[in-house]
């Protein structure tokens, strides 16, 4: 069972929070951690590369010199791949890189990514985090006074909280998230997640609902 210690805004300890990570997924396997990752960034790939072949590059078709009597190797093209300035013999084209790992396979593995963060004592637990207009300096001085200034973050409310994210989207390396939009990729990345108590109780809840469902 770990013990997660509740902090306020000003980095005051105001309660703990116990969890099981077994709550989240029973065990972390790392080979579909990997593959859920893989995919992520397999999808964001654009696949717009292009480049010519020996048809599609500018140079005449005459042959160079005559085929026998030269000493040299036979040529019938300025353009082949071998020569400067020719095409590319294996030319790269525009292809779609995307693909999807099944379903609960993909849910599992963000369930598993929060278990390791939750194992590895990488999250950080605030009581509210709650503006009334978007105020970046004030949000600064949140992570400064919970002592994540400067570390690759996560910030993960319940639900999608505009102001929010308006005050810490200017802040080098840190993303807001809601629950609802978790995934392993986004998960690991960060070194380090401040998560909400009720972010925390609604990922629990939304865990129980996908085991019951698998």
């Amino acid at each position: 069972m770990a013990s997660l210690t509740v902090y306020d805004r000003t980095g005051k300890s105001v309660g703990n929070y116990s969890i099981e990570p077994a709550d989240l997924a029973p065990r972390i396997n790392k080979q579909l951690l990997h593959d859920v990752v893989v995919m992520y960034q397999s999808n964001q790939r654009q696949g717009t590369v292009r480049t010519k072949d020996r048809s599609e590059v500018a140079g005449t078709t005459k042959k160079m010199y005559r085929q026998k009597g030269t000493g040299n190797a036979r040529a019938g093209s300025r353009r082949s791949g071998i020569r400067r300035g020719g095409g590319h013999i294996f030319a790269k084209r525009p292809r779609d890189w995307s693909y999807r790992l099944p379903r609960k396979a993909v849910q599992l593995a963000t369930r598993m990514a929060l278990a390791a963060k939750i194992r590895d004592d990488e999250i950080t637990l605030i009581d509210e985090l709650k503006f009334d207009v978007p105020k970046t300096k004030e949000m600064a001085s949140i992570l400064g006074a919970l002592k994540l200034a400067g570390d690759s973050l996560l910030v993960t409310t319940a639900e999608h909280d505009t102001n929010v994210y308006k005050s810490a989207r200017n802040i080098a390396q840190v993303d807001v998230s809601p629950v609802s939009d978790l995934n392993a990729l986004l998960v690991l990345r960060p070194k380090r997640l401040l998560m909400t108590k009720a972010a925390l109780e609604a990922l629990r809840a939304k865990a129980s609902g996908e085991k019951k469902d698998s």
